[in-house]
């Protein structure tokens, strides 16, 4: 599977609408076909380099085998219309938060990961959660990653 996103190409800057600095909506996605028997896609967002823990910025999960894209700017609702359910970032939030870094420029990996099985969490189930219920069932795995850095 490959990842993309038609608002920054792997390894740019992420731009500030998709941020605290600007609208803080979540950017579009696309993906290619996900290998046979899938039965679910996962959605994760985290940042690696922020102080002290690796910081979670979006868990979507149980999202349709048959999805391809998610437009800019998905609601922080608990279950999304077409399908798929909102985990909780580490802003203690439903839905994306973008990138906010203290200082410096991080890197935000948006990870995607077809599955075998419908994981069938709650709402607001956290990445550790989500990742723990997901253990031997993931077929396929892509990653988008963007920057973003704020001068102060």
């Amino acid at each position: 599977m490959k990842l993309e996103s038609s608002a920054f190409r792997p390894h740019q800057t992420i731009p500030a609408k998709y941020t605290c600095d600007g609208a803080d909506v979540s950017p579009p996605l696309n993906w290619d076909d996900p290998p046979a028997h899938t039965k679910s896609l996962v959605l994760i967002c985290d940042d690696p380099d922020a102080p002290g823990k690796t910081w979670v910025h979006w868990v979507l999960y149980d999202l349709p085998s048959d999805l391809r894209q998610l437009a800019e700017g998905v609601p922080p609702q608990p279950m999304l219309p077409g399908g798929g359910v909102h985990g909780t970032n580490d802003f203690r939030k439903l839905g994306y938060g973008g990138p906010c870094p203290p200082s410096g420029t991080h890197r935000y990996f948006f990870k995607l990961y077809a599955l075998d099985t419908l994981l069938n969490l709650h709402s607001g189930a956290t990445k550790v959660q989500v990742e723990r219920a997901m253990q031997n069932h993931v077929l396929a795995q892509a990653e988008l990653i963007g920057q973003y850095g704020r001068s102060r």
